[in-house]
């Protein structure tokens, strides 16, 4: 990545921005339509692409990936124009010889980091709502995946406006260049050490950042839960993409009773989802890196394997694994596994189960399972998290209409849906007055008696 030529690329994106074309919705329809455009016409492609990446089935590619952001495009044109329709708003009695209204205005040129782990629904997904909002945009898609990363930039400058959105490959040191430049707006999606330094850079000039961290996501399984159930959704979320999901159950709390039923009906949902060797089944991923297996090996050595624990270094293959016994000093529960390791541990009370997840930052998801109606109320009063979901996993951010964000060390800001487009937007009041009246009681010299009257008239008015 050559500096004249980020520099140069930033400069075309805003002089195109300081024209006003992207502020226009059939610009901003337009750039959603073709977008729209490169997934369908190049599905195949994608598929081929992050398959190389990660082994992922053309199935989880088109349900995790293209179906998604597919769906926010949809989501979006629909509601645009309703979206950007200024909003109207009521004046005081003592204004009404005038109008006001917020309008929602785009930052300017907006620069998307995207993750390795979605390769391109989370990179895409992000600039949806960037477009929407009518933003010029600067993509840097993940380096961990280099197939994903080609094809989106080979699409953008095939379907998309060049004058207005750019990417740039390449890794840390490349992405470290661009955030030297200055953005209107940043939006990243990765781990909470790079998440600091990009706040550190954001913070030189002030610039407005959304940050979508990780965290260990806690599930919770009470025994008067559907355990097989329960199993079935809680094995599909947790090895969905190998494990490598921001929100995947990162470890169960089990009630005690209930521990031995659940890890049964967990194991049988294994062979059934996977057969009895995963490493051949077409619908498992593997591990994006040596490094990232490397790591996720160490954790394994803690309690007793249950389920899985077999793994491949040279084809990155580790079998959907179950550890229970784990304590909380164990390095599995000492960070985010973020993999298809799956530490389990038992509570006696639901007060137990609360202790112990708020011994962790406040989680980016938080899962419950339960037939108990009061249950979600008190887990909710007692633990702070990005999203809460009962009875299920991840489809909390799968509705283009829920925010999707985390809190404290998950991150901050929210996308999806009409929160992506004001996530990439400003809001800015206006108010319009008219010259008449223009009574001299607002202006001084300030007497006694017209002060008071003043006083009287604001009083009266302001109630």
């Amino acid at each position: 990545m050559e500096p004249d030529k980020v520099k140069m690329k930033l400069s075309e994106l805003r002089r195109t921005f300081e024209t006003g074309k992207t502020s226009d919705y059939s610009w901003r329809r337009t750039q959603l339509l073709a977008l729209q455009r490169f997934l369908i016409e190049r599905e195949g492609d994608i598929a081929d692409a992050v398959r190389r990446d990660f082994g992922k089935s053309p199935a989880e590619t088109f349900l995790t990936e293209t179906a998604f952001v597919r769906g926010e495009i949809r989501h979006s044109l629909r509601l645009l124009r309703k979206w950007m329709k200024p909003e109207r708003v009521p004046l005081p009695l003592h204004y009404q010889f005038g109008t006001a209204r917020i309008e929602s205005r785009p930052f300017g040129v907006a620069l998307i980091i995207g993750a390795w782990n979605y390769p391109l629904n989370i990179t895409l997904s992000p600039m949806v709502g960037a477009l929407a909002a009518g933003n010029c945009i600067v993509l840097k898609p993940s380096e961990h995946a280099p197939n994903t990363s080609r094809i989106v930039a080979a699409g953008i400058a095939a379907y998309l406006d060049e004058s207005a959105v750019a990417v740039f490959q390449g890794g840390a040191e490349e992405t470290k260049a661009l955030l030297r430049e200055r953005f209107d707006c940043i939006f990243y999606t990765g781990s909470r050490p790079a998440g600091r330094e990009i706040m550190l850079a954001a913070s030189g000039s002030l610039t407005p950042l959304i940050l979508e961290l990780g965290g260990k996501s806690p599930c919770i399984v009470e025994k008067n839960a559907c355990l097989r159930k329960a199993a079935r959704r809680i094995i599909w979320a947790k090895f969905l993409n190998a494990g490598q999901t921001c929100i995947a159950p990162d470890y169960l709390l089990v009630e005690h009773g209930a521990a031995d039923e659940l890890l049964q009906h967990m194991k049988e949902a294994i062979g059934k989802f996977y057969g009895s060797d995963p490493e051949k089944s077409p619908d498992y991923s593997r591990i994006v890196s040596e490094r990232h297996f490397d790591r996720l090996e160490k954790l394994m050595f803690a309690g007793e394997i249950v389920a899985g624990g077999i793994r491949n270094r040279n084809g990155l293959y580790i079998a959907p694994t179950i550890i229970r016994g784990v304590t909380l000093d164990d390095p599995v529960m000492k960070e985010e596994v973020f993999g298809p390791i799956l530490p389990v541990m038992t509570y006696g009370t639901i007060d137990d189960a609360l202790a112990l997840v708020k011994r962790n930052p406040d989680p980016l998801a938080l899962y419950l399972f339960t037939s108990d109606n009061t249950a979600p109320g008190k887990v909710l009063g007692a633990i702070r998290s990005g999203g809460f979901c009962i009875n299920d996993l991840l489809f909390q951010s799968a509705i283009h209409a829920l925010p999707f964000g985390g809190t404290g060390e998950s991150g901050f800001g929210r996308y999806h849906g009409k929160a992506g487009f004001d996530a990439f937007s400003y809001r800015r009041s206006i108010l319009h007055r008219t010259n008449f009246p223009d009574p001299d009681l607002r202006y001084p010299p300030y007497s006694r008696v017209r002060f008071g009257m003043l006083r009287r008239i604001v009083e009266l008015f302001d109630q």
